[in-house]
């Protein structure tokens, strides 16, 4: 049995694969039981159809060992394994009943998180490509919190094993002072001295702004990063120019954040406009699941 004590966050691991249990099967796998005798026993493998960056592989175990605890599950991958078609992930063997109860439950999870970590690869080495080919660091591939509501620990982990960084995980989590808080408190340099007036010391503060002014009255406030929103990338570059100016002669202190229509299709002309990092909502809100199956072996 997987020893849920060992994985991180457990408890809310486990709370969410019951709750995705209970909406599958309220009161009785009626197909299963009409159709499979309790007594037969069988072997599955989960495989993938396409290539895939695996993710979800402890929500999978937990969905079939709360199914039934007799079940033996043996993973033959670890989240964040690139594996190419046909390769296995899991196989489950015991009661094919319970087998065949728990499927899609853990097929939903695996598919979900090992489809939003193969697009986060697919982001992070599209970046690392152009940068090299400038010869520039690459930036960083950041989440957002466009996540699915009860799912943000797991997708999040997904985008990491996917070779993505967190951003903030909740509005608890970081100092982050977007146009709407921009527009109650007047300005950008007003916004900005509230937040490093009574923000918490340890926390980094954070603006976005629209435009090259609003990046200077940024700039001018001591702010530690500055998310430059919807940006061109002919834009973005000027304010990475003019925030390397603005340290000049020393080194930038100031980091850039790129964000707002970011996708597989600009992230290239976006990663060598010499941002630190680029984040994108579409990394949760956008990947499409992973092509996976399970079938008897």
């Amino acid at each position: 049995m997987t020893n849920y004590s060992a994985i991180e966050n457990a408890s809310h691991l486990l709370a969410l694969v019951r709750l995705a249990l209970a909406e599958d099967n309220p009161s009785g796998d009626v197909t299963t039981s009409l159709t499979i005798p309790p007594q037969t026993r069988g072997e599955a493998a989960v495989k993938c159809r396409s290539a895939v960056v695996v993710s979800g592989l402890a929500l999978a175990q937990m969905a079939f060992l709360e199914t039934d605890p007799t079940l033996t599950v043996v993973t033959e991958a670890a989240d964040g394994d690139w594996l190419e078609p046909g390769r296995t992930l899991l196989t489950v063997s015991g009661r094919a009943s319970s087998i065949l109860s728990a499927e899609r439950t853990a097929l939903n999870f695996l598919g979900r998180l090992s489809g939003i970590a193969t697009l986060t690869r697919q982001f992070v080495k599209l970046a690392e490509e152009a940068a090299s080919k400038k010869g520039l660091p690459a930036p960083k591939i950041l989440d957002t919190r466009k996540t699915t509501p009860g799912l943000r620990l797991v997708e999040k982990a997904a985008v990491r094993h996917g070779g993505g960084r967190n951003h903030r995980f909740s509005l608890s989590d970081g100092i982050l002072i977007k146009d709407n808080h921009i527009q109650a408190a007047g300005s950008v340099g007003e916004a900005l001295r509230r937040a490093k007036l009574s923000g918490p010391h340890h926390l980094r503060v954070e603006v976005e702004v629209d435009d090259l002014d609003q990046l200077q009255e940024a700039l001018e406030a001591g702010c530690d990063i500055i998310l430059l929103d919807n940006m061109t990338p002919a834009l973005l570059t000027k304010a990475a120019e003019k925030t390397n100016s603005f340290h000049a002669p020393g080194p930038r202190r100031t980091l850039l954040e790129a964000s707002g229509g970011i996708n597989l299709k600009t992230i290239s002309e976006v990663a060598v406009t010499g941002v630190d990092y680029i984040s994108a909502g579409a990394l949760t809100h956008s990947a499409p699941s992973a092509d996976l199956g399970l079938d008897w072996t």
